[in-house]
């Protein structure tokens, strides 16, 4: 029949209409590659689709017989999701071009000669250019005109500039001037890094800092990076890897110097330094993961007007200095030091390190610590009034992510106060603690009386306002209809914010800071607003665990999921539903922009990002609940929350997967091992599977120990019955009862989950006849994020359901023809169906109904 075909059913008797529309139901249910039932435009028995019914019995049993006569096209789909890699990959390349901002900078205040006021706005976005395969930073600037705190215009000023080779970059205080550290190769291949000075007209110094060789490659990352102008605008400090003494080999000879051999720059160092023979392999411990090679960061001072630059001493030796600035006056500088006297643990997305605020005087040399000497310490800011800091302090050990207390310290009292407490749970009020990696460069508000801080807040992410004395906490966006706001900057009580959703993008947004105690009536102006993309669309929902999964110790907890829907879905379009817990565990989705969820769910899949108990943004209480519970509470909450979302949402309860990276790959893998008939199809990245095996390969030896459920020290070796519990906890014990294709992507140069851990799953999964995949991708560490490999992963992800077509045994039975002969063929083919044949819509209540259909 033309646009349409033809399927001849032999099997129980159902009224004339239910039955056309039970074996519709079936036969859509059924997915191919490329061929099929196309879905209707609504909902109902397509009119293309002629149903033949006839009745058979043979010894006493209702036997089927399904026979798919005629394909109507080669492109028709049984379901709404895309499968033609092209497709694919166009739907990728337009989403990953949405970009996302970095930064913000508020220009210095212009007035008129009438009175009116405006300013600059600097902003610097990052943006994917998958035909260059890399990340490309540019900059953007708008002009603002306002008066009384009231904002009368906006606008784009200029077009947007690409920034090369720029590595930082920071304003002077009175916005005059502006430091730039750049990395540039030369003719040779030589890589150097300058650090520029530029004026509002022109550059006016650059420094060749590799040529001075004072010290090794400056820091450039979120960790211990900064570069912050003196407040006499007079210097610069910024953190360097330490100059470490040449080393040859015992074999080395001196070559002769050619007469004519140029100088680099014409800058020679002061001495030549005798080299250390034998020290050319000596191992260097760094900080880990995404901090690679940076194992002794010093402070450094450049001095502008004589180009001379000083190395900061008078530092305890065990401490690695980083997150500095200028102390009031310029009479010293305040950092953050980071205890290494008996290791280095992996620093990144572990703000639970042993660290403490310290001040070193720059006229005697001597350094003093300011905080607690037991408490990990991060993110301090200097009030706008040069009188108080305020940071944010945790618990050494235990979760790598925790929720932190708002501390400040008072630079003349010399008293240190706690301004938020950590919340154990949920208050009335909604406010859940403190969960943030880093407060925003400039936080304070004018009146050195306010601060703020975006933290999570559940499954959102909400933008607080903290009084200093009284310790109130307020939301400017609890109300909002914008999931996710972080604070770019603020500047006299401009602040300059950028927001997303799951199903939009990021903007861009201005607002002036009301008074005190009249936050919530902020109005924000948009200075680039992207529009929500259409035919997503995304709800949070809560779930509470059944009393038989409740945690003993921390019971009545919740948790949430973010479910993304493909739109304008009729309730005979159901979707696919991708499961997908995060890694860490201390870790949280928040209601933002994501590109895989986002383009995953514009194919047509139905995503369910899960915060499952021990997610941070849910209460302290919240986060002990899961360490010695791995692999039981999460795998339950995940599995509780897919099934709820199965039966609760317009999604296909057939058409399951899970993917998962990190610890989000930890789950994924016990649960295509203990529920092995309910995933389709896994994926996991950079996985943890063995963590008895990951306990010695890992820059997080603490972790392993800790979610196992024991106290980790520092120098203590496994015990049997310590490597017992990880080895019972870990995904790799469920490994002989997977049955789902899966889909392994590793980052060759991972050091947080080492790529051994993927490998030792693939090799149990192919030695049992499981269908596997691996992806090893080079250059590429924990996140696997360079953007070749970023889009390289997509799309196997993306084609791994349909290359793995959970349906195509099913589909050959009607291909081929094939007639069901006996009871056991007939539950064979309801077993590799599994739901869909079960499955008939009910107008009378309008939701799917699971049956099952016995044999007579």
């Amino acid at each position: 029949m033309p646009g349409g075909c033809e399927v001849a059913a032999a099997g129980p008797r159902f009224p004339r209409g239910r039955r056309r529309w039970w074996w519709w139901c079936a036969a859509r249910s059924v997915a191919g590659e490329g061929r099929g039932l196309q879905s209707p435009s609504t909902c109902g028995p397509p009119h293309s689709l002629t149903v033949a019914s006839r009745l058979g019995r043979r010894g006493g049993n209702s036997l089927f017989s399904y026979h798919l006569l005629a394909p109507a096209s080669a492109n028709n789909r049984l379901d709404q999701v895309v499968t033609n890699p092209k497709e694919i990959a166009g739907i990728y390349k337009e989403l990953s071009k949405f970009p996302s901002l970095s930064k913000a900078c508020i220009g210095p205040e212009v007035v008129s000669q009438y009175g009116g006021k405006h300013c600059n706005i600097y902003t610097e976005w990052s943006q994917r250019d998958l035909e260059r395969a890399e990340r490309v930073k540019f900059c953007r600037q708008y002009i603002m005109f306002y008066d009384d705190n009231s904002i009368v215009y906006t606008g784009p000023s200029g077009n947007c500039t690409e920034l090369q080779g720029e590595l930082l970059s920071s304003e002077s205080p009175s916005g005059h001037l502006k430091a730039v550290l750049r990395d540039h190769t030369n003719k040779k291949g030589e890589e150097k890094q300058f650090l520029e000075i530029w004026n509002k007209n022109s550059k006016e110094k650059s420094i060749n800092l590799t040529a001075l060789d004072k010290h090794g490659k400056v820091y450039e990352d979120d960790h211990f990076g900064c570069l912050v102008w003196s407040h006499s605008e007079t210097h610069i400090l910024y953190v360097a890897e330490k100059k470490r003494p040449k080393a040859e080999s015992f074999f080395q000879t001196k070559p002769e110097l050619s007469v004519n051999e140029e100088e680099d720059d014409n800058i020679k160092p002061e001495k030549q330094e005798k080299p250390v023979k034998g020290d050319e392999f000596v191992y260097w411990e760094d900080w880990g993961e995404a901090l690679v090679k940076k194992t002794t960061p010093v402070l450094c001072v450049l001095d502008i007007e004589s180009n001379n630059i000083s190395v900061l001493e008078g530092i305890p030796e065990h401490i690695s200095p980083g997150q500095a600035f200028w102390a009031p006056n310029d009479t010293g500088i305040v950092f953050v030091g980071w205890d290494h006297e008996s290791q280095r643990l992996g620093l990144a997305y572990c703000t639970n390190r042993k660290s403490g605020l310290y001040y070193v005087d720059l006229t005697g040399g001597n350094c003093v610590q300011l905080s607690s000497q037991i408490n990990a310490v991060w993110s301090p800011r200097l009030s706008p009034d040069k009188c108080r800091i305020i940071y944010l302090q945790g618990e050494v050990g235990g979760p790598h992510q925790q929720c932190s207390t708002v501390c400040m310290y008072d630079w003349y009292t010399k008293v240190t106060s706690t301004v938020v407490n950590i919340v154990t749970q949920s208050n009335d009020d909604k406010f859940t603690g403190i969960y943030c990696s880093a407060l925003a460069q400039k936080c304070w508000a004018m009146d050195s009386q306010r601060i703020l801080i975006d933290t999570a807040q559940r499954s959102r992410k909400d933008l607080l306002v903290i009084n200093i004395t009284t310790g109130s906490v307020t939301s400017l966006t609890s109300g909002s209809d914008v999931g996710s706001w972080t604070l770019l900057a603020i500047h006299q009580d401009l602040m300059v914010v950028t927001c997303s959703s799951p199903n939009c993008p990021p903007s861009l947004k201005v607002g002036f800071l009301p008074a005190a105690g009249e936050e919530q009536e902020i109005t924000w102006v948009a200075l680039d607003e992207a529009e929500p993309l259409p035919g997503i669309e995304w709800k949070i929902l809560t779930f509470t665990p059944p009393c038989e999964q409740q945690n003993p110790k921390f019971s009545a907890m919740d948790f949430e999921g973010i479910l993304l829907l493909p739109g304008a879905k009729s309730k005979c379009d159901l979707s696919p539903l991708v499961v997908w817990p995060h890694g860490g565990p201390h870790s949280v989705f928040t209601a933002e922009w994501m590109l895989y969820p986002a383009t995953l769910c514009r194919l047509g899949f139905a995503v369910l990002l899960v915060n499952y108990r021990g997610s941070i943004g849910f209460g302290q209480d919240s986060i002990y609940s899961l360490p010695g519970n791995i692999g039981n509470q999460d795998v339950k909450d995940v599995q509780f929350s897919a099934e709820y979302v199965l039966n609760t949402e317009l999604v296909d309860a057939s058409k399951a997967f899970i993917i998962g990276g990190s610890h989000g790959g930890f789950l994924a893998g016990h649960l295509v091992g203990q529920y092995p008939k309910f995933y389709k199809a896994c994926v996991t990245r950079n996985p943890v599977i063995n963590i008895a095996s990951m306990l010695g390969t890992t820059d997080i030896p603490d972790w392993c120990i800790v979610e196992a459920g024991f106290e980790y020290t520092a120098g203590q070796l496994p015990t049997p019955a310590l490597l017992t519990a990880m080895l019972s906890k870990s995904p790799i014990t469920y490994a002989s009862q997977v049955k789902s294709p899966v889909l392994i992507i590793l980052g060759e140069k991972d050091k947080r989950v080492n790529p051994t851990q993927g490998l030792e799953f693939y090799r149990a999964l192919k030695t049992r006849g499981v269908p596997a995949r691996l992806l090893w991708y080079p250059d590429n560490n924990h996140s696997v994020s360079k953007v070749d490999a970023e889009a390289d992963g997509f799309m196997n992800i993306a084609l791994w359901p349909d290359n793995n077509g959970y349906m195509k045994d099913t589909l050959d039975y009607f291909l081929k023809g094939s007639r069901i002969e006996t009871v056991e063929e007939q539950r064979d083919l309801e077993d590799k169906v599994h739901k869909p044949l079960k499955q008939t819509f009910s107008s009378e209540t309008g939701h799917w109904k699971l049956h099952k259909y016995r044999s007579r």
